[in-house]
């Protein structure tokens, strides 16, 4: 019979924390949370259509675009996982014009903040196109036991301790990185975990492949319009043209 080894999210997060004599554990229960949220945005998700959940919700974002009903359930979903998690102090979301202080004891304790887009590309749900949710994760710079500060959802990309991202679709993956490597993960529906399907994912040196919105072609800078002719351009020996895809 076939062996099967299984690694879910929280066997993996586990495992790499014991890298780290350093580690208490703060990181890896943050994780596990967003973990959970996305399966709970998830299950919403597979059903759409049949409960009132799409649609408009009559609000608009800091984007100035009109939130839509599973914008909402996503925006709320992660910030309860994330305010119960004891270990995030306070919310960045596309989704609210401020940034989301939790102002309860345990929450101040927390070591970390988490800038996100809870649900990215809702207004593609009606046309059965994947979305996804995006997260990044930093450590706070203002003092513990107390609210935090706008001074600690103001860090450099370069501070981030973890970044990653939920796409939810035929199949829905996580897929995040804390600096040594990325890895995936495909929600087994079976068991409802996240098991390790992509292992330590890596760019191709090149591609065959080339992805953008070419209906704002004559906006672009004429470097961008260059080299979207250069992939164009039927040169077999250099594997070219590239193949255009685009949601």
């Amino acid at each position: 019979m076939p062996s099967y080894n299984i690694v879910s999210l929280n066997d993996f997060i586990i495992k790499k924390q014991k890298d780290f004599f350093y580690a208490r554990g703060e990181l890896s229960s943050l994780l596990h949370h967003i973990g959970t949220a996305a399966k709970m945005v998830n299950s919403k998700m597979r059903k759409a259509g049949l409960v009132e959940i799409l649609g408009k919700s009559g609000i608009e974002n800091v984007q100035g675009e009109e939130q839509q009903k599973l914008d909402r359930y996503a925006d709320e979903v992660f910030i309860d996982a994330l305010k119960a998690c004891g270990e995030c102090c306070g919310i960045a979301s596309e989704e609210n014009q401020n940034e989301v202080i939790f102002t309860d004891s345990l929450a101040m304790k927390g070591k970390y903040i988490v800038c996100m887009d809870p649900l990215d590309g809702s207004s593609n749900i009606d046309y059965n196109v994947s979305v996804g949710s995006i997260f990044s994760i930093y450590r706070r710079v203002s003092e513990r036991d107390v609210e935090a500060g706008i001074e600690d959802f103001l860090q450099e990309g370069s501070k981030q301790v973890a970044a990653g991202y939920v796409i939810y679709g035929s199949s829905t993956m996580l897929v995040y990185t804390t600096g040594n490597g990325v890895n995936g993960f495909t929600l087994d529906p079976t068991i409802g975990e996240f098991c390790l399907s992509h292992p330590n994912i890596k760019t191709p040196a090149t591609g065959r492949i080339y992805s953008l919105n070419e209906g704002n072609y004559v906006k672009f800078p004429e470097g961008v319009k260059r080299f979207i002719k250069y992939c164009q351009e039927n040169i077999r020996e250099e594997g070219r043209p590239y193949t255009s895809r685009y949601i």
